[in-house]
């Protein structure tokens, strides 16, 4: 583009407004600001930039009813959601209406040069109209980065047919995600079946995913329809999959690969157009390289993978999360809503939580039943939750104790800059896991570092990788 391109930046906030113009300005890019949505139809008219940035919650128009307008007259502007107020349903919201990116609140200016750099780039000839509503998803709070990624992996999903892997501890919320995915989806009129393949006795794996015909096995007195078949048009959540057997993966890989399959004791093929979404807690990469799964599955399901944070990477949604439960345990159990102290929030954050959400959500509950007031304070507290320490270990404390021994024992054999020794491999270590865990997305692996993506190819480049 021999051009400048001309950039829209539309926000209330008059210092993000300088921060991006300073940015864009330096990123050879022409830009005009606009402190609210009021005037931007009608200047739209006279002249149209290459991207818009515009934030969601403005004075007289929001950032989601602003784009659907420009949606609806000019489909291929490429418009970026930017928003202090970060939900799923803004996430999902703003990719349904047609945004070109979702950029929550306080983000990189390397990241939000790079995404307005691409949206130039991109030649878009498809429109993409809003929905005019959205199912309320409340029980997926968050507003730690970690889960803005999850949001915008929901958001840009939310449209798609494909197959999802979801990642993450027991307890941090895989079926909430699988729920949203599907709910979001064309799919959301027909059924959402959920399997848990470590609840199931394994000789019963079969028939209950493919059913079964009368008299297949003893007991099968009738003819029972499997979860393939209840989920037809819809989405089949398979929890757990690591805990299928090696027979059972192989049946999986063939329904997956041609949408067919045979009851048990069938003759009849019966075909099948179901969504699968995969989770589980265990490392699937590790169970290949150990033959205990086919790897031509996991490369089948990990078509796109979303991973899900433990609650103590987490920890600015506690209090969140905590006051949420509170609420929702109150309504359940008819009572008074209990209040969380300073000190109690405080002791909360501390706590390692190896049972992530879903062992937060029971400490709700027993603090509304067993806590002898409506404020609770740090003493009020379970007594177990004392012993949560131990009950992880603390990998972070493991690797300082690691390199504290080596940083001796250079020390004792006179070595010298131990710091030029020591980062570039710390860095390249962090870079590698971080380039690992997304398939190879630098954009993602820059977030997941805290950089921006300019800044990890740069390092990249230094390091030689």
């Amino acid at each position: 583009m021999n051009r400048i391109p001309r950039i829209w930046v539309i926000d209330d906030d008059r210092s993000i407004r300088w921060v991006l113009e300073r940015a864009l300005r330096q990123a050879h890019m022409d830009v005009t600001s606009f402190s609210n949505g009021i005037g931007v139809m009608d200047a739209l008219q006279r002249e149209q930039p290459d991207v818009i940035l515009s934030d969601i919650r403005m004075p007289g128009i929001d950032g989601l009813e602003l784009l659907r307008q420009i949606k609806t007259q000019y489909p291929i502007l490429p418009v970026i959601i930017m928003t202090a107020h970060s939900d799923l349903d803004s996430a999902v919201s703003a990719f349904h209406g047609g945004a070109f990116e979702y950029l929550p609140k306080p983000f990189d200016i390397d990241d939000a040069v790079d995404q307005v750099q691409r949206a130039c780039r991109c030649q878009t000839n498809t429109p993409n109209h809003a929905e005019d509503s959205f199912t309320h998803t409340p029980d997926i709070i968050g507003e730690a980065p970690t889960m803005q990624e999850v949001f915008r992996a929901i958001g840009r999903l939310a449209k798609s047919h494909i197959t999802v892997l979801i990642n993450g501890e027991s307890g941090t919320g895989k079926e909430l995600v699988a729920r949203a995915l599907h709910r979001h989806s064309p799919r959301s009129h027909a059924p959402f079946i959920a399997l848990n393949m470590a609840a199931i006795p394994r000789d019963l794996m079969e028939s209950e995913l493919f059913g079964h015909e009368r008299g297949a096995f003893t007991g099968a007195q009738a003819r029972r329809q499997g979860r393939f078949e209840q989920a037809d048009g819809g989405t089949l959540f398979l929890d757990e999959i690591g805990d299928m057997p090696a027979e059972l993966q192989t049946r999986l890989l063939r329904v997956l690969a041609d949408g067919e399959f045979y009851r048990v004791g069938g003759l009849t093929s019966i075909k099948v157009d179901v969504r699968i979404i995969a989770a589980t807690h265990q490392n699937l990469q590790e169970l290949v390289r150990r033959g205990l799964f086919r790897e031509d599955l996991f490369h089948r399901i990990n078509v796109i993978r979303i991973h899900l944070p433990p609650l103590r990477e987490r920890r600015e949604d506690i209090a969140l999360l905590m006051r949420y439960f509170l609420t929702q345990a109150a309504k359940e159990l008819n009572c008074e809503t209990k209040v969380l102290a300073t000190d109690a929030i405080e002791k909360l954050k501390q706590l390692d939580w190896p049972g992530n959400v879903r062992q937060l959500e029971n400490t709700a509950r027993w603090l509304t039943v067993m806590a002898s007031s409506k404020e609770i304070h740090a003493e009020d507290l379970p007594p177990d939750l004392n012993t949560l320490d131990n009950q992880v270990p603390d990998e972070q404390e493991q690797w300082e104790t690691l390199l504290r021994s080596w940083a001796r024992r250079m020390l004792r054999i006179g070595q010298q800059s131990l710091l030029a020794t020591a980062m570039p491999t710390f860095e390249r270590v962090l870079i590698d896991c971080a380039l690992e865990h997304t398939g190879g997305r630098r954009q993602e692996a820059a977030k997941l570092l805290g950089w921006g993506r300019n800044t990890l190819t740069r390092k990249i480049k230094e390091l030689k990788l």
